[in-house]
């Protein structure tokens, strides 16, 4: 196992044969979540019999991340400049959503989950997971709980909300074979197109210091670029469960260090607080669908409290309004990290007192 291109063979090789699995089964968006399971349960077995995790390189996630950036971009159309007035209203909604899900969502990691209360204060942050590690862990919290209960989270919503598609549409959603990215056929050109947007957004996105810059880098380039010329950005369908595939694997290789009694623990509390949190998303979706003309599925996964990459995915996979949620999900993540901030600076403050 030292060799760690065999270790990244293994989960990669691993993730496709579950993607495979869960695709011949009818599961939604089987690349993402075929991977993920089946590359957790090789990495929780690997890690239980050598010690030690398997290797998945960072910028591998990041060079996928910016290929799911430059396809929400692609998505792009002056359309979206029609929905801004409105997202005054949802973006404002999310402020209540956000205060309304950290109090449930506390109240259920401190007294259902037992944990102490910096723990679960940070444990209940609907959104950013390195932030909410980094930042409870500074405060006096316990960092690998934080770690595995955000991961949990992330898992629960991006497997909940396609399978609450496929219950309430009964279709299977998610494949490239049922969401074609393209406009037009793909050429060699405009697949080298969309590599250079993809690999300029990298670039560019970390230099600006955006959030989540591999991911709206990219979508930002991709989104000007098509908005000020007359060359629309067209790339494989395929580099859909490509970047599925990756991204999902990636994800079920962070379970490595868990063992199957946390694991099993994280999940139930997991369950209850995004049960919960989903059903208050859900809320909020029906009573904004009646205010602003944006549809209900489009409202759902803006509101659920998954990570910015992997709802953008779901959203991309599902054909909903990909920019519409990464927006609200940017937003979301921004406004959770700068309160529980605020808050860090504030008992760091207090405590020097």
């Amino acid at each position: 196992m030292d060799n760690k291109f065999f270790q990244l063979v293994l989960i990669l090789g691993s993730g496709l044969f579950g993607a495979v699995l869960a695709d011949w089964i009818g599961l939604p968006i089987p690349y993402l979540l075929g991977s993920m399971a089946m590359a957790a349960t090789v990495s929780l077995v690997s890690y239980a019999r050598a010690g030690q995790r398997l290797w998945f390189p960072i910028r591998l996630r990041h060079a996928f991340i910016a290929v799911i950036g430059t396809m929400i971009g692609s998505t792009f159309s002056s359309d979206a400049f029609d929905a801004a007035p409105d997202l005054v209203v949802t973006l404002g909604a999310m402020v209540l959503f956000v205060a309304a899900a950290q109090l449930i969502n506390y109240t259920i990691f401190r007294r259902l989950g037992g944990l102490d209360r910096v723990t679960a204060m940070y444990a209940a942050m609907p959104g950013g997971l390195i932030e909410a590690v980094s930042l409870g862990e500074k405060a006096g919290g316990d960092a690998e709980t934080l770690t595995l209960q955000h991961f949990v989270r992330i898992v629960l919503v991006i497997v909940s909300v396609p399978l609450l598609f496929q219950l309430v549409t009964g279709e299977t959603v998610g494949s490239a074979a049922g969401q074609t990215l393209e406009k037009a056929r793909a050429e060699l050109t405009d697949t080298a197109l969309f590599l250079i947007l993809a690999v300029a957004g990298a670039l560019i996105g970390p230099w600006l210091k955006l959030p989540a810059g591999p991911l709206i880098g990219p979508m930002i380039v991709t989104a000007v670029f098509q908005a000020t010329t007359a060359i629309e950005v067209n790339g494989p369908a395929s580099l859909m469960n490509l970047a599925q595939l990756v991204v999902g694997s990636g994800l079920g290789a962070n379970f490595a260090r868990s063992t199957p009694r946390r694991l099993l623990a994280a999940f139930g509390l997991g369950a209850v607080s995004v049960g919960l949190t989903l059903a208050l998303a859900s809320m909020f979706a029906v009573l904004l669908e009646k205010v602003v003309p944006i549809s209900f599925q489009a409202l759902l996964i803006s509101f659920a409290p998954g990570g910015v990459t992997e709802m953008s995915l779901v959203a991309l996979s599902l054909g909903v309004a990909p920019i519409l949620v990464t927006t609200h999900h940017l937003f979301r993540i921004i406004l959770t990290v700068t309160v529980a901030g605020l808050l860090t600076r504030r008992a760091s403050s207090d405590g020097t007192r």
